[in-house]
């Protein structure tokens, strides 16, 4: 009987200390939704056509999810981010078994320099290197295949942009 009560409180501790580094809601320490964030259309250098609009409409897109920042339209948000896309790659990850010239999967990147400024006092908060990874079969042609990966590949870099500043870890 003793042994049962020492289990019980061993495992009522446990239980308490496991969820002690939980915190739920916004992990910026502010209310979810009381600040505003304006995306600005990401440009593109690279040779590759439609990244920064897809890049641009996965980040609006992501912070509406995620519902720690309200999306802003009229030039009004607190934040005010802006990118640029730099680099895009296509890395061959496999090949065909009777022909290893063929590729059969590539990893696709997608490299962006995303900046957010307070809009108030211009007061940079987040200027980092973001990028996102795909993977992507190939089948009957590459740029079909490229066109279906590219929603996939923007949704991860807004993914990644989103969390770095809901978590404020800048």
């Amino acid at each position: 009987m003793r042994a049962a009560g020492w289990m019980t409180l061993a495992l009522a501790a446990g239980l308490w200390t496991g969820c002690a580094g939980y915190r739920l809601g916004a992990t910026n320490g502010a209310p979810a939704g009381v600040r505003s964030v304006q995306v600005q259309p990401i440009a593109n250098q690279t040779v590759e056509p439609r990244l920064g609009e897809a890049v641009t409409t996965a980040l609006r897109k992501q912070f509406q999810r995620d519902a720690t920042y309200r999306l802003a339209t009229q030039n009004d948000g607190d934040l005010l981010v802006t990118g640029v896309i730099t680099q895009y790659q296509r890395q061959e990850l496999s090949f065909l078994p009777d022909d290893v010239l063929t590729v059969s999967d590539f990893r696709v990147s997608l490299t962006a320099r995303i900046t957010a400024r307070e809009r108030a006092s211009g007061q940079v908060v987040l200027d980092q290197t973001v990028t996102g990874q795909t993977t992507l079969r190939v089948g009957a042609d590459l740029a079909s295949a490229e066109r279906q990966a590219l929603p996939l590949l923007a949704e991860d870099v807004a993914r990644r942009v989103v969390a770095l500043l809901a978590d404020g870890s800048w």
